[in-house]
């Protein structure tokens, strides 16, 4: 039954003490610290303080519960030195304010008191932007907008190296932006040498910040804007735009450069190419024409007068071939000239109608006997006897 419980003559101390007759005094105190230190002495291997049987004073702090404490504390100790660094971040430590060490990500510990660890996230990118106006190299103004985008490489030179970096960031981007822009002109800076001045910069204050060694490594540098001063910028357009169009004028004077070069490369190699065949034409021709002539002079020595009778009528039948008129030579009468004249208007289609007074003429002529049969003394009007023997014979 618990000591509280109701009825009876039960005590209802529960630290003992009072017999039967129900004595209520309250517990004695040096009595509960001395069990404790009885229990704590046992635990550790100690004495008990209660030899005898008989009580002993508590004289001052118990030895048992000192270890404690320290254990206590020590523990205490240990587990406030333990630290996390996040991936992204790199941990500087310092030792009675000396840099002792570099601690990667991961869980760390350090002695408490003693040393100091500072967190610098290494993988943020970080910017900066700068906008000024500044004085070019012609002595004009133009109003710049740069950004500048960089990380820390360095943890211990950013922490402890320079007092702050992000300050001498700033100085070192104004600086480097004007050396850059003061030696350039202001088209340069407006349009012409762009990418070249940001190149410039960025290569200037990468130098600046590894010379303050400040730790801080430049990743970009991007130059957003560049206009002339407002009061003059509607003047500057004006030039901007007719610049734009001269060069739009220049590429499209190219196109057609290089559209009619091309072109007219190939019309003269096809001018060589026909240059070419007419040369190895004629040359066959010509090396045809002189072996049919050192044939024909095999022949000619061979039987000379055979020969020279039909070299004559292949001369007359090539000259009469090209002619409208056609010659009718009839044994014992009269000549009678016979005109084409479906063959004559065909031929003469394209000319002009005075012509055809001259066919005319060619006719009359060559109705008369006497001029048809005429020969020029070279023996023309016997050969062609001999040459036409049937009644009505044409040659064109």
């Amino acid at each position: 039954m618990a000591w509280n419980e109701p009825g009876g003559n039960k005590p209802r101390d529960p630290w003992g003490g009072g017999g039967g007759g129900g004595d209520q005094r309250p517990p004695d105190l040096d009595e509960a610290l001395k069990n404790l230190k009885d229990r704590i002495n046992n635990l550790f291997g100690g004495k008990s303080s209660g030899g005898g049987g008989g009580k002993k004073p508590s004289g001052g702090f118990p030895g048992g519960l000192l270890a404690v404490v320290l254990v206590i504390l020590a523990v205490g100790y240990v587990l406030m030195g333990f630290y996390v660094v996040d991936q992204s971040q790199r941990a500087v430590v310092l030792r009675f304010g000396e840099f002792n060490r570099m601690v990667d990500p991961g869980l760390n510990w350090r002695a408490p008191v003693i040393e100091q660890s500072m967190k610098v996230d290494v993988g943020q990118n970080r910017s900066y932007e700068l906008s000024e106006e500044m004085l070019t190299e012609d002595t004009n103004i133009v109003a710049v907008t740069l950004e500048v985008q960089y990380k820390v490489l360095d943890p211990q030179a950013y922490l402890l190296r320079v007092g702050a970096p992000e300050a001498i960031l700033e100085h070192a981007t104004s600086s480097a932006l004007r050396h850059v822009v003061g030696s350039s002109t202001m088209d340069g800076v407006l349009k012409d040498r762009r990418e070249d001045i940001r190149l410039e910069v960025r290569e200037r204050l990468q130098d600046y910040l590894d010379r303050y060694n400040t730790g801080l490594v430049i990743n970009q540098v991007v130059l957003d804007k560049t206009a002339a001063p407002e009061a003059v910028r509607d003047a500057f357009d004006d030039v901007a735009k007719a610049k734009e169009d001269e060069d739009r004028f220049k590429k499209e004077a190219e196109a057609y450069y290089n559209s009619v070069i091309p072109q007219a490369r190939g019309q003269g190699a096809r001018v060589e190419a026909e240059a070419d065949a007419y040369k190895t034409r004629v040359v066959a021709e010509a090396q045809g024409d002189a072996a049919r002539f050192n044939d024909m002079v095999t022949e000619y020595r061979k039987a000379p007068e055979v020969t020279r009778q039909r070299l004559y009528l292949q001369t007359v039948s090539e000259v009469l071939s090209n002619s409208s008129k056609v010659l009718a030579d009839i044994p014992n009468g009269d000549s009678l000239m016979y005109l084409p004249l479906d063959q004559m208007l065909k031929g003469r289609a394209g000319k002009s109608g005075g012509q055809s007074g001259d066919a005319s003429k060619a006719g009359a002529n060559s109705s008369d006997p006497s001029s048809a049969g005429a020969d020029d003394g070279g023996g023309s009007r016997p050969a062609s006897r001999s040459l036409y023997q049937s009644n009505r014979t044409e040659i064109r």
